[in-house]
């Protein structure tokens, strides 16, 4: 598939983020309440604090956002709603980087392949059923059966490429 004649996974610089946030965190509120979650106050303004960027968040930073807002949380407050979020379904953690994303799909099963771009640190999810089938069928053939998967794609994302310009596409 030719990737310069199909829309960006990535945020558009006009891109309206109030939007979007509110949007996620509206999904969310409704995702925990269709599944018996209870979506407490620290763990929506965790969810919050990821979602205000397309680049991840990592705990830490997390929690000197929560410091600035007044309160202080000890750091396993921080990790027990990320727990919570991950389990939920409403994140991703982005191993290499040891940090965290909103899921775009929380409200259904899906396979995650996050795009992550080297130079800005952006991620753009998506959900390619045909790089879902090719992992389930390789682990099939050693007799591994695949319960989830997220798959970490590193590049450069469509701004950077820009920016760094055409002529160098090769490299």
């Amino acid at each position: 598939m030719d990737s310069s004649r199909t829309a960006s996974a990535f945020a558009a610089p006009d891109h309206d983020h109030t939007a979007c946030v509110s949007r996620a965190l509206a999904d969310a509120e409704a995702h925990c309440r269709a599944h018996g979650l209870r979506l407490t106050a620290t763990r929506r303004r965790v969810l919050e604090i990821i979602c205000q960027g397309h680049e991840p968040a990592k705990a830490y930073d997390i929690l000197e956002q929560l410091g600035r807002a007044g309160r202080h949380p000890a750091p396993p407050t921080v990790y027990r709603a990320l727990e919570f979020l991950l389990d939920a379904r409403l994140i991703h953690r982005i191993d290499s980087l040891n940090a965290y994303v909103a899921c775009v799909h929380p409200n259904r099963q899906h396979s995650a392949q996050l795009l992550v771009c080297s130079s800005c640190e952006q991620v753009a999810e998506i959900d390619d059923p045909q790089i879902q089938a090719v992992l389930d069928q390789g682990a099939s053939r050693h007799g591994f059966k695949v319960d989830s998967q997220t798959v970490e794609i590193h590049g450069r994302c469509p701004r950077c490429r820009a920016a760094q310009g055409a002529d160098h596409e090769g490299a």
